[in-house]
């Protein structure tokens, strides 16, 4: 803080006195002003006027210890309360060292005797400079927090509108690219029917397996874009997901299932089936892994979704990568159900992604209550959204 630049008049200071004698404090007024600073001061001696005078703006406060029915201590306490960050210097004449440092560990900036006044200029300065440099920062804490906040909704917003293009190009080629391949596959297998030259139907027939080809990458597209199994329910769709990541890749995989009917919120689906589809993806190109586990449960309010593989694991580095966008994505897609993502890679191998969603806002407490997030037990790479 500058009280004062080249050429320019001292700020003026606005502190509240809390002293019940009158003569020190014309004595602390007269310290500070022979010391160069312009005060503006005001005393109070009674609790419920320093009280209410806590809601007016004030760069520091000043107090005595000992006063007719309370301490220096209470409106220290009463600061605290109401989270104010105000500068606060105990200033008395009967005060002991322990009393002096347990009032320094519960907040105040610092404390002087009234029989040595030559340092409370320097000790108010010092104190209006860190208290301003901490509202500062709890401003920028907080200007980070709502910037975090506006990053997270334009994540869902940028989600919630992918899934929505998906959707419409998943009508669309269902409607006019599958429409139009049918039909020409009726229509090619009408020729077969009636052709009667062998090389015309050889020509057919090749072009039927093109048709029915182009028809299965179709359908393989528009379940990749919007899996309408989805519609069958999670666990029906992670079944379905299973056995085809299994039939594609080679890779033995594994599902189970601690509950089949599952009541779940709008948007847990298909978040939990993302999930699902890019932990396996990522399985297939990178992990070189033998087996994959899935595991799919709903215990006290929390649904929980992990994915296992026995392969290569990962390494701090591989997501500090700039382009590892897709971990970050599910980080950003689970955060819109209120969820989170870990991923992990055991000392011996093998990779574990879970997906947690708390259901209900009793199972969100029950987490906070018993869940340490600050511990870190040396295996986990990426912690809790």
């Amino acid at each position: 803080m500058t009280i004062s630049g080249v050429g320019q008049a001292p700020r003026l200071l606005r502190v509240l006195h809390v002293e019940d004698s009158e003569l020190d404090h014309q004595l602390i007024l007269a310290q500070l002003g022979r010391a160069g600073l312009k005060v503006e001061m005001e005393r109070l001696d009674a609790l419920p006027a320093v009280l209410a005078a806590l809601d007016r703006p004030w760069d520091a406060i000043i107090s005595d210890y000992n006063l007719p029915g309370f301490t220096g201590l209470e409106v220290l306490e009463a600061l605290k309360e109401r989270r104010l960050l105000m500068p606060f210097i105990l200033v008395s004449g009967e005060i002991g060292e322990d009393t002096a440092v347990g009032a320094m560990r519960n907040g105040a900036s610092d404390y002087l005797l009234k029989n040595n006044l030559n340092r409370l200029a320097p000790a108010l300065l010092h104190a209006i400079d860190a208290a301003e440099s901490e509202k500062a920062r709890a401003a920028a804490d907080h200007e980070l927090v709502k910037s975090k906040q506006r990053l997270h909704q334009l994540a869902g917003h940028l989600q919630t509108s992918v899934e929505l293009e998906r959707a419409a190009i998943a009508r669309e080629i269902h409607d006019d690219v599958g429409g139009s391949l049918t039909a020409v596959k009726f229509d090619l297998a009408w020729i077969d029917r009636h052709a009667q030259e062998p090389e015309v139907r050889a020509r057919v027939s090749a072009a039927l397996e093109t048709v029915n080809a182009a028809i299965e990458a179709s359908q393989r597209i528009m379940h990749n874009l919007r899996p309408a199994i989805l519609e069958q329910g999670l666990v029906a769709a992670l079944q379905w997901m299973t056995a085809r990541f299994e039939r594609r890749t080679g890779i033995e995989a594994g599902l189970r299932i601690g509950e089949e009917r599952l009541e779940l919120p709008s948007g847990v689906p298909l978040v939990a089936y993302r999930t699902a589809q890019e932990a396996l993806t990522n399985v297939s190109k990178h992990a070189l892994a033998t087996r994959v586990d899935i595991e799919l449960s709903q215990d006290s309010g929390v649904l929980t979704l992990e994915i296992r593989d026995n392969g290569r694991g990962m390494g701090a580095n591989d997501l500090a990568k700039e382009r590892s966008f897709g971990i970050r994505g599910l980080h950003e897609r689970a955060a819109t159900v209120g969820g989170w993502v870990d991923l992990s890679s055991p000392p011996g191998g093998g990779t574990s992604l879970i997906l947690t969603v708390p259901l209900a806002q009793d199972a969100i407490d029950a987490l906070d209550d018993s869940t340490d997030f600050s511990k870190d037990d040396g295996n986990s790479i990426w912690g809790r959204v």
